[in-house]
């Protein structure tokens, strides 16, 4: 398994859009009724086989990559890829340290 940290803007859309994928924001509550944004990549061979138990399209609204990533600063966030499987997770950047 080869994992990378991707950070810089540029990595992140370029990973992002070698693999036919676009950026997403879904607004989700929490449990005191307040809206957050949830970050999400849709990518072109999931939406037609997606995960069991995974409706990849829930309450996805495509976004800008400006939005995406300004979001994503904002949540201090960075993106944990395996190229060996193109799967990915967002994770905290705090836990890069």
């Amino acid at each position: 398994m080869m994992t990378h940290m991707l950070t810089r803007h540029r990595d992140i859309q370029n990973w992002v859009t070698d693999r036919k994928g676009v950026p997403a924001i879904s607004r989700v509550r929490d449990r005191f009724g307040d809206e957050h944004a949830l970050l999400r990549l849709s990518f072109e061979r999931r939406r037609r086989a997606p995960r069991a138990g995974l409706d990849e399209t829930d309450d996805m609204t495509p976004c800008s990559w400006t939005a995406w990533l300004a979001e994503l600063d904002r949540q201090q966030l960075a993106l944990r890829v395996d190229s060996a499987a193109d799967d990915f997770e967002l994770v905290e950047r705090r836990s890069l340290n």
